[in-house]
């Protein structure tokens, strides 16, 4: 196992922060504590595809699993510690032998390894699980540490439940696990349990009196189950923490981890307070959090933080306004920063005459002023009846026509076909109100992929797919189904809407709605589009076929 410099050596994290931005190591552990909740359980395969999205985003520690756990998660660790060509790559392990063991056999790989030892010291603990007294509780610490020292040279001990345990004797335990060689000193609030004011003062009372404190990196590891993991982080860290323990999307036990991408951006946005700087690129925060959430099929709550579909996305009339003429009024970070879409003016009940008129301009749809009025009363009376108003409605409103019969391409026939093991296929038929007709055939990964992908092969429009989100109304065998995906074309970006019985017409639907939308902006003849009866059309047994990836 290779054993490089540590990066407390490179940026001296247990320094008072000077004038110049300091470095805060951030130790992530989706792949431990975060996969370990229920629902979030990851595969192998899975979490290798996680670790490198962490690779890409920076973090500099991933916690990769608990090899003594089972047979697959000790496999899983060392496939990740191979894999891995930048992080350092931790395992948990208990200050028992076979841990131990367990844990640095799933690390050889490993370019940079770190045994994570954990033991719990507070007296609840100490009675009732461990049956444990304060010596013996010592004892197997120091004896955890110099075992995991003989096979790492990086070791990290957490006193579990340290903000419950007499403060005295954390600090006697954390005296002698640094002797024994400990380099990283956590200091977990394993049940959410502190507050703010409590952790700070705790931080503050270790690197006064913890005896070689200098030669460690202090580390915070707080849980949200009073909402306060990353208050509780931040404040950890404004005392002195120079490591801070975190997952994506704030998943864990019981109600969570502190979350990465919100502590890594109050840091940045409030970097007149916190002169640290992390590795991650933030930029990449959007895309990790929606491949977490696809992988594990835990969808992102909308008002969640940073990653939130609400993050960036106003409803409010007066908050649009201030939008239009200055987005700072509203916008403390830029979407764009944390690599989010855009932001979003959202036109509902309590949008005002300011968001309407720029979605007006926005779609390319000409209106004087007193057209313009008779528009908006229609749209706030519309919007009495949705929870959103979509392009399509504005669209509608502007131009007298229903959303149904706009067109100018209207779905004619479609057939899907899904095979186990091997790629759906997607046939269309489309016709122009004009009498054109076109027949096209795409295979996908699934249904809805193939569908959307033979559309856009008939629309012969480069369109990037940049988002699609499918979701049932309602419940029950007749539930609708709805679709609404967002389309980039000539750098413009258009959204569709689609709601079927069945949801792979619904997805269908909306990804004509955007056709359609850009046939109306852009008049063309798509390049494999025929008129039915000049000779040329394509029948269904001559469907050129398109695979997309």
């Amino acid at each position: 196992m290779s054993n490089p410099t540590h990066p407390v050596a490179e940026h001296d994290p247990t320094v008072a922060v000077p004038a110049a931005r300091a470095r805060l190591l951030i130790f992530d552990t989706t792949l431990r504590d975060g996969e370990q909740a229920p629902g979030c359980s990851m595969n192998r395969a899975q979490k290798l595809r996680m670790a490198h999205v962490l690779e890409e985003l920076g973090v500099d520690i991933i916690e990769a699993g608990f090899p003594a756990a089972s047979d697959a998660d000790a496999a899983a660790v060392a496939a990740v510690a191979a894999a891995a060509r930048q992080a350092r790559i931790a395992a948990l392990a208990r200050c028992q032998e076979s841990d131990i063991v367990s844990a640095a056999r799933a690390l050889q790989a490993a370019r940079a390894a770190r045994i994570h030892l954990f033991l719990a010291t507070s007296p609840i603990h100490r009675e009732h699980k461990l049956r444990m007294g304060k010596a013996q509780v010592l004892a197997v610490a120091v004896a955890g540490v110099r075992r995991a020292r003989e096979l790492c040279d990086d070791v990290e001990f957490s006193a579990e439940d340290a903000l419950r345990t007499e403060p005295e004797f954390l600090i006697e335990v954390f005296n002698a696990v640094i002797a024994a060689g400990a380099r990283t000193i956590n200091v977990p609030d394993t049940v959410g349990y502190t507050t703010p004011v409590e952790i700070a003062a705790l931080f503050a009372r270790l690197r006064r009196e913890v005896a070689g404190i200098d030669d460690a990196v202090l580390s915070t590891h707080c849980h949200d189950d009073l909402g306060l993991g990353v208050a509780n982080s931040l404040a950890a860290i404004e005392a002195g923490a120079r490591q801070v323990e975190c997952t994506l999307n704030g998943i864990g036990e019981r109600a969570g981890n502190a979350a990465l991408e919100e502590v890594v951006m109050a840091l940045r946005t409030r970097s007149d307070r916190y002169a640290l700087a992390t590795g991650i690129d933030s930029t990449r925060l959007y895309a990790a959090s929606r491949a977490l959430s696809g992988m594990i099929g835990l969808e992102v709550a909308r008002n969640k933080a940073i990653v939130g579909d609400n993050a960036f996305a106003h409803e409010a009339g007066i908050h649009q306004h201030g939008m239009l003429a200055n987005r700072a009024t509203y916008e403390i970070m830029r979407p764009e920063d944390v690599g989010f879409p855009h932001t979003r003016l959202v036109l509902g009940r309590h949008s005002g005459r300011h968001a309407l008129r720029e979605r007006i301009r926005e779609l390319l749809l000409n209106i004087d002023d007193a057209r313009f009025e008779s528009v908006f009363s229609a749209f706030k009376a519309l919007a009495e009846n949705k929870r959103e108003v979509l392009d399509a409605d504005v669209e509608a409103l502007v131009l007298g026509a229903s959303v149904q019969a706009r067109g100018p391409w209207m779905l004619a026939a479609m057939h899907v076909g899904t095979y186990v093991g091997g790629a759906s296929i997607a046939s269309l038929h489309l016709r122009h109100v004009d009498g054109r007709e076109v027949r096209e055939t795409a295979t996908g990964s699934g249904p809805v992929h193939a569908v959307t992908a033979a559309l856009v092969r008939a629309s012969g429009l480069a369109l990037e797919i940049l988002e699609l989100r499918v979701r049932s109304i309602g419940l029950g065998a007749g539930a609708q189904g709805e679709a609404v995906l967002r389309v980039q074309h000539d750098a413009q970006e258009s959204r569709g809407r689609g709601t079927s019985t069945d949801i792979v017409e619904a997805a269908a639907l909306a990804m004509l709605e955007v056709v359609n939308r850009i046939e109306r902006t852009q008049p063309r003849a798509p390049a494999n589009l025929t008129h039915p009866h000049d000779g040329n059309s394509h029948h269904d047994d001559e469907t050129r076929h398109v695979s997309v990836a």
